[in-house]
Order: structure tokens, then sequence, then C-alpha cells
């Protein structure tokens, strides 16, 4: 296992790295200057050379490249001041240093990408189950075709509906909210829970037909079988052996999908007005704010390759069959 982690984590900075290079390869490919977006409209020539200067962007691009990183790990002197680990740069719109903003930005992002993986995990991962071991009866139908729905719908639209509905019309809950769970658990749970069953329609449909069709293949396996022949009672054998086989598959799944769980955050942060990193991504965009997009990238990048090491560590306790090492 930790020569599986050691290899894995090796693999994860090389891809780090080779996207922080295409990030701020991209960053120098723009049809602008740097600079002029800092300055803003009314630039002279003169503050253009000096914010070069105080920026470090009067160095060859190679050299700037290795500041930015070495940046991120010790610190970083500029003309303006000392811009202390980790330093992603200071931010072309409000003149402050960018990893303040991603620090105030990354929890929101983080509590309904968590808690709305949790929920269509526990809740999709359940109904298949109960579809599988009803097949054939008309709860297995009733799941099934709830999924094909749930699988046509958008966030956009179902969060302005369920705004609608349980906020505006039957005042069952609140507007949501961010409150950080260390001050008040229950407004953050309260004020996130609208946005993660938003977030999880789409991702609870998909989930219940991979997880009913897994249990139904696992139930033919000979190992199931055997399981019956000696006797084991049908809750064992359906828990016991053919539950932790079909895990394996939606774990994978699962992480391949951590990628398009943060794409609909982005979209869930402006359906109910949460300030994450993706409302900071989408504003770097418009604002042309280079520096704080590719702290937003390099986060969200070093977030998914981390959570994909930790599920594919996961398939060893999972299925005793997989040897990572």
């Amino acid at each position: 296992m930790l020569r599986f982690l050691a290899r894995r984590s090796l693999g994860a900075l090389v891809i780090i790295v080779l996207i922080s290079a295409i990030t701020f390869a991209l960053f120098f490919a723009l049809p602008s200057q740097p600079a002029l977006m800092s300055c803003g409209k009314n630039c002279t020539p003169d503050a253009i050379a000096l914010i070069n200067k105080n920026l470090g962007l009067d160095e060859p691009v190679p050299v700037q490249y290795w500041h930015y990183m070495t940046g991120i790990f010790t610190g970083r002197d500029f003309t303006v001041g000392h811009c202390p680990a980790p330093c992603f740069g200071y931010s072309f719109s409000n003149q402050q240093p960018v990893w303040g903003t991603i620090v105030d930005r990354f929890p929101t992002t983080l509590s309904i990408t968590l808690g709305g993986a949790a929920v269509f995990l526990v809740v999709g991962v359940g109904i298949g189950m109960i579809a599988a071991a009803f097949r054939g009866t008309w709860i297995d139908k009733f799941f099934s075709s709830l999924s094909l729905v749930g699988n046509a719908l958008q966030i956009y639209f179902v969060g302005v509906i369920a705004l609608a509905v349980l906020v505006s019309g039957l005042h069952w809950m609140d507007n949501p909210a961010y409150h950080p769970i260390t001050e008040d658990p229950v407004k953050w749970f309260t004020g996130m829970l609208i946005p993660w069953l938003v977030l999880s329609i789409i991702f609870i449909a998909n989930y219940s037909r991979m997880t009913r069709s897994q249990m139904i293949e696992q139930l033919g396996e000979d190992h199931v079988r055997a399981a019956r022949a000696k006797g084991l009672g049908r809750r064992a054998v359906f828990f016991r052996y053919a539950w932790r086989g079909a895990l394996a598959p939606i774990v994978t799944i699962f992480g391949i999908d951590l990628g398009s769980l943060f794409g609909g955050a982005i979209i869930t942060e402006f359906t109910f007005s949460l300030h994450g990193l993706g409302r900071l991504a989408v504003s770097s965009v418009s604002e042309t704010d280079l520096p704080t997009l590719m702290a937003v990238m390099l986060v969200g990048c070093t977030a998914i390759v981390v959570a994909n090491i930790v599920v594919d560590a996961a398939y060893a306790v999972i299925d005793p069959r997989v040897r990572l090492a």
C-alpha cells in the first residue's frame, strides 16, 4: 500500500506540474499584456514599466515560472512587498495576495462538493440496491422510471424550482447560505442542504442505475451462488458478497465524476448566490484576473488529483482481491 501511495503521489506531482506549466504558458499566450490589465484604462508607459518590475514580469518567461512555482512553497519577494508562502501572486483586480481570497472561498466549494457527493452516494447506491433486491417488481420499475426523470433534469432548473417551492412557497427551509461549520454546524447544514440536494439529483439517477446493474450482475456470480449453496441467508449473501463486489466499479466511476462534481458546483454557486471557487473563477475570467484564475485552476486540480488517489487506495479495502502493490 505504501509503495502504491508513493507511486501515485509522484505521478500526481508530475500531473500538477504539467498543468501549472500549461496554465502559465496560456498566461503569456493571451493577446494582451498582464501589466496593462493590472494598470487599468488610464495607464502610461512608465506605469506599465513599473508594474512589470514590481510583479517580476520584466524577466524571461522560464525565470518567471520558476519564481512562481518556488514562491508557492517558500514565498516570494516583490518590489511592493513580501508575499508569504503559499504565494500565488497578487490579484489584478484588488491588488491583494491571491491566497487570501482562495482561503476565503475554498470552504464554500468544499462544503458543496463533499456534501453533494455524500448525498448522491448514499441515496443513489441505496436506491440501486433496493431496486436490485426487488428486481422485476413495481418497486424496481418505480425507481428505474424515477432515475430516468432525474437524469433529464438540470441544476439551474431544479435549483429555481427548489427555491420557489421549499423556500418561498412552503417556507420549509431558509435561503441557502454558507456558514462556517466551526461557528454553527446547524446553520452550516441547513444552509447547504438545498444546494446538496440539487447538485446530487443527476448523480443520484446515474448511480442508482449503475448500482442496480452491478448488484444484479454480482448476484449471478459463482461465489454468490456458492454462498447460497452453503446455506447462508439472503441478507448475508446480499450484503456480505454481492454488495462489496458491486462497489468497486462504483468507486471507479466516482473518481472520474469528481471533475464533473466541481463543474456542477460552479453552476450551483451561481444558482444560489454562493461565493465559492466557481464564482471566483468565472469572475476572474470576466475581469482578466490571471493570477487568481491560475490559482483556482491549480487548487482545483490538486484537490481532484488527491481525491482520486484516496479513491484508488480504497479499492483494497472494498475488494480484497485487488492488490495495489
